[in-house]
């Protein structure tokens, strides 16, 4: 049953471009978190209600247990608490002693309970393993020195098991034996993309930001020119377009169909970092007009005129085909057109971003109890109380505002 969601009543509208506003959010949406979400008998808990009650203590993800190591160790080094530098390490410790598995990979969901890890998915997903490699590549941003073998490790597993050479993309999904199934997506390239970049940052390793180049350029450019120049999720093992792949199934939440606002807009964010460390002699001239393109396409198909918010998806021709509102995509976004304003000197830019905050501030921040919610119906309507089940953790939205804060700093 939906729920009305209550008229903005809160404070008055702040200055978004604030690095003092963007570090006073970050800071409350760790207090959502703080004494509730790390479990002292190994990692963290991943199901929140609106108030911060956790409503399952048992069920691990992935996604979420590396997300909170980044969440962690991007607070150290912007804080310097000491307390985010010891949940960095229980969060680390929990990769290898619950997720992680004989055969090699780590466990896509598992139950954890008494101190003991029942593996509940065993699958091997590339997606978790971009994150795993960025949980580590974070830490070892962080001070956690122990973090640069299981860093080495990672890259080392997604070499083996999932990069294709003849591509010059990885595979998505295989078997706990590791058989390769045959799937292809987008979006674990992307978030190995990312992962790519904070590796280069860590190590200080060409080799990483060469991969990230590459990722970028056969998503971005070869890739989307099979899909009239943008982004499509789906592909088959030959890295064809895969148009009908979940086409009427909205449940996968890492698989959606259609022209993603969000993954245009994150693609923007990445091709727009990917420039800023490459060398002045070696960036591409087409990084950032691409990234223009996908914003700017983003926010024509996507942004509800109505409403306000981007909405999830859209289809080839434009139609809306998703008109939900999540988190994630504002957040990203907004990160995104920051950095297209920082880059291009195009004020428009800062437009959409002063756009993009001022509705999430009025509909996705809750300023109650902290944190974001997590997805809202296209009148901006909750579905539910459950502000972060597995997956959420507030990485996106914290994400992005260091990303900001890292763009005006430059």
């Amino acid at each position: 049953m939906l729920r009305s969601f209550p008229p903005y009543r809160g404070p008055p509208m702040p200055d978004f471009r604030s690095p003092d506003f963007l570090l006073a959010h970050v800071r409350r949406t760790l207090a959502f978190y703080d004494g509730r979400a790390l479990d002292p008998s190994g990692g963290f808990f991943h199901f929140f209600k609106d108030d911060g009650t956790v409503y399952d203590r048992r069920t691990r993800h992935l996604v979420s247990s590396t997300r909170f190591v980044f969440n962690h160790a991007t607070a150290y080094r912007r804080f310097g608490r000491p307390e985010d530098l010891q949940a960095v390490r229980h969060g680390l410790a929990f990769l290898q002693t619950a997720h992680a598995q004989p055969q090699g990979g780590y466990a896509w969901q598992i139950d954890w309970h008494d101190g003991v890890a029942t593996v509940q998915d065993g699958t091997n997903h590339c997606y978790g393993l971009a994150f795993v490699l960025l949980a580590h590549a974070h830490a070892l941003k962080a001070g956690v020195t122990e973090a640069a073998a299981g860093l080495d490790a990672t890259w080392r597993l997604m070499e083996q098991r999932f990069w294709e050479p003849a591509h010059g993309l990885y595979a998505d999904e295989a078997t706990p034996d590791w058989q390769v199934l045959p799937y292809r997506g987008q979006n674990a390239n992307m978030h190995a993309c990312e992962a790519h970049l904070a590796a280069f940052d860590a190590t200080g390793d060409r080799k990483y930001l060469d991969r990230a180049l590459l990722l970028a350029q056969n998503i971005t450019g070869r890739q989307a020119a099979l899909a009239d120049g943008l982004v499509w999720e789906h592909y088959g093992p030959d890295w064809q377009v895969d148009w009908e792949y979940n086409r009427h199934d909205k449940t996968n939440i890492f698989r959606p169909w259609g022209f993603q606002t969000g993954h245009l807009t994150e693609w923007t964010k990445l091709l727009l970092q990917l420039e800023a460390h490459l060398p002045e002699a070696e960036r591409p001239d087409w990084l950032v007009p691409r990234a223009r393109h996908f914003f700017d396409t983003a926010m024509r198909h996507g942004w509800d005129l109505g409403n306000g918010g981007l909405v999830y998806g859209f289809e080839p021709g434009g139609q809306v085909c998703d008109a939900d509102k999540y988190f994630w995509v504002q957040a990203e976004s907004f990160a995104a057109a920051a950095l297209l304003a920082v880059r291009t000197g195009d004020a428009a830019y800062w437009d959409a971003y002063d756009r993009l905050w001022t509705y999430s501030w009025a509909h996705f921040v809750d300023h109650d109890h902290g944190a974001w919610y997590r997805i809202l119906t296209p009148d901006n309507r909750k579905y539910g109380d459950e502000k972060s089940p597995a997956g959420k953790t507030d990485y996106h939205t914290m994400g992005a505002c260091h990303d900001v804060l890292r763009a005006l700093e430059a």
